[in-house]
């Protein structure tokens, strides 16, 4: 099954389960704002990548609802703070007022507070054995705090302005970004049953999407549509901001990309000769969907 099929089949039943944990109840405020957020839409990528191991494995894809669902709710409270005015200071995300905009600062970092404790509670929930749930909750707490997430988030703040190294550049992504999506790739591996090994082929697929995600969008930013993006593009360039392209130059950054890419559909493909039932499709057809070509 390819992975844009499996995505129209699945999204809405995964997003239904999702929204549904935080239909405002009694009112508060504090409920209110934090269903804002979850709804002001989205790819959902990271939990869809989750229940596509899951999928691939063959496995019953409601099992992974709790850690998918938690998964978004880690990355929308990451969102809402990014928003604030201490950070990125934005008045819109995906077209819609930011939580500070639409009820006030104070409230929205509670929201995301809020938010980032509940997912937490989400993995405990569920038909999952005890021993999966820890296993969940600690990979989900490294890979979203100071070790992941959040410890890339501070790296980028301390690198604006200065001149990075590729490595420090990588390094920055793959914490800000690459983390979230390792704990797609594990999540869904061990509520499947993978093995070890396959476990740690799944986690260095991620890395590497992880990495072609950032390279595929500082390359956007350069050679992209405005229009198609539904954002201005060059702003990287204007900003002075150390990118793939800025420091590999165009058409290196460009095979970079492709072989991040290669080198994930590779470690698929290994999976697949372990364990043949599984439907290497999927997640192939995901990774090509990451390409992009060089037409200047």
């Amino acid at each position: 099954m390819k992975f844009q099929e499996f995505y129209q089949n699945e999204f809405d039943g995964f997003e239904e389960y999702g929204l549904n944990l935080i239909a405002p109840k009694s009112g508060t405020v504090i409920e209110e704002a934090m269903s804002y957020s979850l709804t002001a839409g989205g790819k959902r990528l990271r939990p869809m990548l989750l229940l596509a191991v899951i999928k691939a494995y063959g496995k019953d894809l409601v099992q992974g609802y709790p850690a998918a669902a938690a998964l978004e709710y880690i990355h929308t409270y990451s969102l809402i703070h990014d928003d604030l005015p201490a950070m990125d200071n934005d008045d819109l995300r995906r077209g819609k007022p930011t939580s500070h905009i639409k009820y006030s600062e104070s409230t929205a970092i509670l929201a995301g507070d809020a938010l980032l404790t509940k997912a937490f509670e989400l993995i405990t929930i569920g038909n999952l054995s005890a021993e999966k749930k820890v296993t969940l909750i600690r990979e989900l707490a490294i890979c979203s705090g100071y070790e992941g997430m959040i410890g890339g988030q501070q790296a980028d703040i301390d690198g604006e302005n200065n001149s990075l190294s590729i490595d420090e550049l990588e390094a920055i992504h793959a914490r800000k970004t690459g983390e979230l999506l390792r704990f797609s790739m594990f999540a869904g591996g061990i509520i499947a049953d993978a093995d070890k090994e396959s476990l740690t082929l799944l986690e260095d697929v991620a890395r590497k999407i992880g990495v072609a995600y950032q390279i595929r969008d500082d390359l956007l930013d350069v050679v992209g549509d405005a229009e198609e993006l539904g954002k201005a593009t060059g702003a990287d360039n204007k900003l002075g901001k150390s990118t793939y392209p800025a420091l590999l130059g165009l058409d290196p950054a460009f095979e970079k990309l492709s072989s991040e890419l290669e080198k994930a559909k590779e470690n698929v493909s290994k999976i697949s000769d372990k364990s043949p039932s599984f439907d290497e499709e999927i997640l192939l057809t995901f990774i090509d969907s990451l390409s992009i070509t060089n037409d200047r």
